[in-house]
């Protein structure tokens, strides 16, 4: 009931601004970009090896690749959002965001 309480909060809370954006610093922006171009060429890859119907053992290792690219590139965001969106949302008072993180956070671990 607890995380249902959270959910509906946190959602309540997304719906009724629906301009929030991100502050990322350019550097951050096309390095952010920059990894997922390379996770969606990687990804390209894969797709490839399975119409080549390349060895099961080799393309997953190449998905582990990619969970791995995807995590660091998680993390990079996630590490920005708490210093910047969570610091300035608590500092205006609003401590909903700790909320949204949580439920964010337990969709990153999953």
């Amino acid at each position: 009931m607890v995380d249902e309480d959270i959910q509906t909060t946190a959602a309540s809370h997304c719906s009724t601004e629906s301009i929030r954006k991100s502050h990322h610093s350019d550097k951050t922006k096309s390095n952010l970009i920059s990894r997922l171009n390379r996770i969606e060429g990687q990804i390209r890859g894969v797709k490839g090896l399975i119409e080549k119907d390349t060895y099961c053992d080799d393309v997953l290792n190449q998905i582990a690749a990619i969970q791995a690219a995807l995590n660091s590139t998680g993390r990079l965001l996630l590490e920005g959002h708490m210093r910047s969106c969570v610091v300035e949302r608590i500092t205006e008072g609003d401590h909903t965001v700790l909320d949204e993180l949580l439920i964010t956070m337990n969709k990153l671990m999953k």
